[in-house]
């Protein structure tokens, strides 16, 4: 019974303690340390851009942006166009005893004067298994994948640079020919790459290279997994972002935030931007338009903006 009475007393035993642990835990890691000792903050970026340019080195790119699959331009006159505008291509497929006109002529000798595109003779039913019966015409032209880069990656080159980061966000543009302007627009006004979503969005594809006219050779291209998420890390790192959508509640001359770090976030000409992306955005901006006009492709107002913001850094 005496010892049915001590279970039952609700005493407790001997335990075993916090070792300390708890103690430790109140007393706090210390003072916060400076910007610029502070991982992954805008600040530290800068500092570490300032040691590389002072020691001659560059950045080693992420290149987390992945890489585009091979693509193929089909057709005399679009294979000849493609080598005017300076695609990249790494073999030209010649059929066996083609009929040889001036634009297959013209094919040869751009390929033979640009030097490192291979030039293959093949008959005309593996050129037919190639491209999947399409009318070739005797003509194919390979473009090797796009090597993208990482959106943090357009971050450092500008740090690099000692200048502001100055990039345009692509948000629903599907239209390889818009990406490419935007390319163009954004070399022109000395802004430091482009980003587009991996997926539902235009790639660098050879129409989109074409209309760049050369800009794409120099001006990083970025693709972000997850749009809205990319938008976030860039205002984590200090940078504004500015959308620009029709209703917006400012307009692009009065708005300061362009001379400073600013991503320009454009949407798709019939829908502008998604939800999630308008929401992420700081502030978004119209472009007024006195001619009544109801909106403007993402390459026209793309160049716009960054005319803005190139007039304000300047």
């Amino acid at each position: 019974m005496a010892a049915n009475n001590r279970r039952m007393s609700g005493k407790k035993g001997a335990q075993v303690g916090s070792g300390g642990q708890r103690r430790r835990g109140l007393e706090g890691k210390g003072p916060t340390p400076p910007a610029e000792m502070r991982k992954g903050h805008a600040k530290q970026r800068a500092a570490q851009a300032k040691v590389r340019r002072a020691q001659g080195g560059r950045p080693q790119p992420r290149r987390g942006g992945g890489r585009s699959t091979s693509e193929l331009v089909v057709g005399r006159n679009p294979v000849v166009e493609a080598l005017r505008g300076g695609v990249p291509a790494s073999t030209l497929y010649v059929q066996q005893f083609i009929d040889n006109d001036e634009r297959v002529r013209e094919a040869l000798q751009l390929a033979a004067e640009r030097g490192g595109i291979n030039l293959m003779e093949a008959p005309r039913p593996e050129l037919d298994r190639m491209t999947n019966g399409l009318n070739h015409q005797g003509l194919v032209l390979q473009v090797p994948p796009y090597e993208y880069a990482h959106p943090e990656d357009l971050v450092a080159n500008a740090h690099d640079e000692g200048q502001d980061p100055l990039i345009v966000a692509l948000d629903g543009v599907t239209d390889p020919r818009n990406l490419g302007a935007v390319v163009r627009s954004v070399s022109a006004f000395g802004g430091h790459g482009v980003v587009v979503p991996e997926r539902r969005a235009a790639g660098m594809t050879a129409g989109a290279w074409k209309t760049s006219a050369g800009a794409a050779a120099r001006t990083p291209v970025a693709r972000a997994t997850n749009l809205t998420r990319a938008l976030e890390a860039y205002k984590k790192a200090g940078i504004a972002v500015v959308g620009l959508a029709a209703d917006g509640e400012a307009e692009v001359g009065d708005l300061d935030a362009l001379g400073g770090p600013v991503v320009i976030v454009v949407g798709s000409e019939g829908k502008g931007l998604s939800r999630l992306v308008g929401e992420t955005c700081d502030v978004r901006v119209r472009i007024p338009m006195p001619g009544g006009a109801e909106s403007l492709n993402a390459g026209v107002a793309a160049g716009i903006v960054l005319y803005e913001a190139a007039r304000r850094r300047s």
